[in-house]
């Protein structure tokens, strides 16, 4: 072999130096390295996984929120539905109160008027009477009995009064 330039002891050196290498190399760089390696992509992976899940997880919350957002503006229409209702129903009663108030005013106004008619009326009977037995006494020229004459003339009044009616 030394004429191919081959020391056979200098190259079962360098075999025996770099099996030895290798070996330290193997045990010592290489099993801890490939250990490292592997526990850092079984991280990875689980990462992932857990991105994955938080994803779906994201999701699946987006859409419940969603959900609870119509929900919520469902409720919300409704709610302003009845309180558009109630506020019919209170201007409905306070309209029927108020009407209420006003046929009772009215009510009140006329036997109000009715009763100041009768009064008036009354009023007048009495002045017609005076009138009537002044009247008579001047065309008489003597004092009559006033009671008697004044029946008289409320008896008359009150036929005129009842023919008028009728």
């Amino acid at each position: 072999m030394d004429a191919l330039g081959i020391d056979l002891p200098r190259l079962l050196t360098f075999l025996v130096g770099f099996t030895v290498i290798a070996v330290f190399l193997r045990m010592f760089l290489y099993g801890p390295i490939t250990r490292m390696l592997d526990q850092r992509a079984e991280r990875i992976r689980e990462s992932l996984a857990a991105a994955e899940r938080a994803s779906a997880e994201a999701a699946s919350s987006a859409e419940r929120v969603e959900q609870e957002l119509a929900n919520a503006r469902g409720e919300g229409q409704a709610l302003i539905a009845e309180a558009r209702d109630a506020a019919l129903r209170l201007r409905d009663q306070e309209v029927e109160r108020t009407r209420a108030q006003v046929d009772e005013m009215l009510d009140r106004a006329r036997e109000e008027i009715r009763r100041e008619q009768e009064a008036a009326v009354e009023e007048v009977r009495r002045e017609f009477a005076g009138i009537a037995i002044l009247a008579a006494e001047r065309i008489v020229e003597q004092s009559l009995d006033e009671g008697a004459h004044r029946e008289l003339i409320d008896r008359v009044l009150d036929e005129g009064l009842d023919a008028r009616r009728n």
